[in-house]
């Protein structure tokens, strides 16, 4: 007897992390004919993304993984419609974009600054910290014996000297900007740029999302959006003074490319 087959469209949304990709993993697994993933395989995904960027393995490996886990995860879906939330695709777009190719991206993007300091502050133990940084370094550049797949240590390495913030600040504005370099080689109809604080503010984008998606949109979906999610320290902390120079210093660039140099550092009201 042979196995039924599926027609499940896979999409992604990509990120910097930290804006909102579980929130929107929460409202779009509610839309009815999708099956969704917030970080898919991420012990499997987060290191080869690394490697990936680092050059440490190759396209023809890195399609074999992708084919075995997100491409074979669609094939065999029930579902009309396949999606991964997760910030750590968004080093792998081209070749999630070749593997499949009526694969569908939304980049889903927030104010950095707000970005850099939820790292700092709520995921520090996870991110860019100096141990797990120099364990990284050494096994990228000294050949050292790779760590363990665990989310701490597979980040990918900024150029210089940087403390925790630094790496995290350069994080933001390195991986928006591969993003966009991407997904300039993907065809226009293959993606949608949305702005998290456009999206909390504004039900005809949310409807425009789920539209380009594929996916049918009810008003009532729009209350998710209002609700902060994965959020395990509910506390908004603007930069400091010392963090906000750092935090121009490497990202002011990148802010102003996505539009958010002429906007304030909002509060977020949990």
């Amino acid at each position: 007897m042979s196995a039924p087959s599926s027609k499940a469209r896979p999409f992604f949304v990509v990120s910097s992390g930290r804006s909102g990709t579980a929130m929107l993993h929460k409202a779009l697994s509610v839309a009815g004919g999708v099956e969704m993933h917030h970080e898919y395989m991420v012990q499997i995904v987060q290191p080869l993304a690394v490697r990936r960027y680092h050059g440490l393995i190759g396209a023809q490996e890195t399609s074999k993984i992708l084919d075995q886990t997100h491409a074979a995860a669609a094939r065999c879906s029930a579902a009309a419609a396949w999606g991964d939330s997760s910030n750590k695709l968004s080093w792998l777009i081209p070749d999630l974009a070749q593997a499949m190719p009526q694969a569908k991206f939304v980049h889903l993007v927030r104010d950095g600054r707000k970005v850099s300091s939820s790292y700092f502050h709520k995921l520090g133990d996870e991110c860019y910290d100096d141990r797990s940084t120099a364990i990284l370094r050494a096994h990228v550049e000294h050949g050292a014996p790779a760590p363990p797949p665990e989310k701490k240590y597979w980040w990918p390495l900024p150029p210089g000297e940087l403390d925790q913030f630094g790496r995290i600040a350069w994080h933001w504005a390195e991986i928006n900007g591969a993003i966009l370099r991407s997904l300039a080689q993907v065809a226009p109809e293959r993606q949608m740029f949305v702005r998290l604080e456009d999206l909390l503010v504004s039900p005809s984008l949310g409807r425009s999302l789920f539209g380009f998606l594929g996916l049918t949109w009810r008003n009532e979906q729009f209350a998710i959006f209002a609700r902060p999610h994965n959020v395990n320290r509910p506390e908004d902390k603007p930069l400091t003074s010392e963090q906000r120079a750092a935090f121009d210093r490497l990202a002011a660039p990148m802010m102003a490319r996505l539009g958010y140099a002429e906007r304030a550092e909002y509060v977020v009201n949990y």
